[in-house]
């Protein structure tokens, strides 16, 4: 099995990105910037020559940036990223690994450390992953087969996701339809680097819009299971979430936010 990492960036260089993320595999660059082009070098690393392809694309959107990557991969094991993942070497090793030692998974969850603010999992135990357990987990952790992917023709939401018109949940949209088509996906507890702390390209804080935002994803996430949903969510979060925005007022706008798609 062959792994490539498909990595979404904006306003890269594109040269010197694969050294700071440590990147000892081949890649696929998607870099949001104001020009289009492309170039591809390969990378030494201790377990060969890897290639690394860049793309350059004058656009902006997390989702368009993933499914171009989506588009060109050839490897058999797709690793999705952010340009602020920095891998531990051996990486590469560890995830083909996981694939040989579970070829009943189509998709492993892997875990990566992150700051406490930032933190939704941390897998201590190999499970089985489920759509009602499946909305923690962050697009750097995905590692899949391509030809599963290709198989049921699944892509990233144009909707959600930095640069997009709502903010995050295209990686739980992603999840959830990989499931939703018989993907067995499993989460393991093996650990593959770290993601840098920076500024969000997308929250602005526990505002109107999050809110609005947050309902209308459940309307996609859970159907018409979105409303009891939602109150469990503002019921669990409410008390980090709703300083300036109360609970009662953030579920009225999580349940504006999901009736804005039913009745359109």
């Amino acid at each position: 099995m062959k792994l490539q990492v498909l990595i979404s960036a904006v306003n890269e260089d594109i040269f010197t990105l694969a050294e700071r993320m440590g990147l000892e595999s081949d890649a696929i660059i998607i870099n949001q910037t104001d020009h289009f082009g492309y170039r591809e070098y390969e990378r030494s690393c201790k377990n060969g020559r890897k290639q690394v392809k860049c793309y350059s694309f004058a656009e902006r959107g997390v989702g368009l940036s993933r499914n171009n990557a989506l588009m060109r991969a050839t490897g058999d094991i797709l690793l999705f990223a952010d340009e602020d993942i920095v891998y531990n070497s051996g990486y590469e090793e560890k995830i083909l690994n996981q694939f040989k030692e579970h070829p009943e998974a189509d998709f492993l969850l892997f875990n990566m450390r992150v700051s406490q603010k930032r933190a939704t999992y941390y897998t201590r135990k190999y499970h089985r992953v489920h759509i009602w357990n499946a909305g923690r987990y962050p697009t750097y952790s995905f590692a899949v087969k391509r030809e599963k992917l290709e198989a049921a023709n699944i892509t990233f939401s144009l909707l959600f996701g930095g640069g997009a018109k709502y903010s995050n949940g295209e990686d739980s949209l992603f999840l959830k339809d990989c499931l939703s088509c018989g993907m067995k996906v499993y989460a393991v507890p093996v650990e593959l680097g770290y993601e840098k702390e920076r500024e969000s390209t997308w929250f602005e804080g526990y505002t109107e819009k999050f809110f609005l935002d947050r309902g209308v994803l459940y309307h996609f996430l859970y159907g018409a299971l979105a409303y009891p949903m939602a109150a469990r969510f503002i019921a669990v979060h409410g008390s980090e979430m709703c300083e300036e925005i109360p609970p009662k007022a953030a579920l009225r706008l999580m349940k504006r936010g999901i009736r804005s798609v039913k009745e359109t």
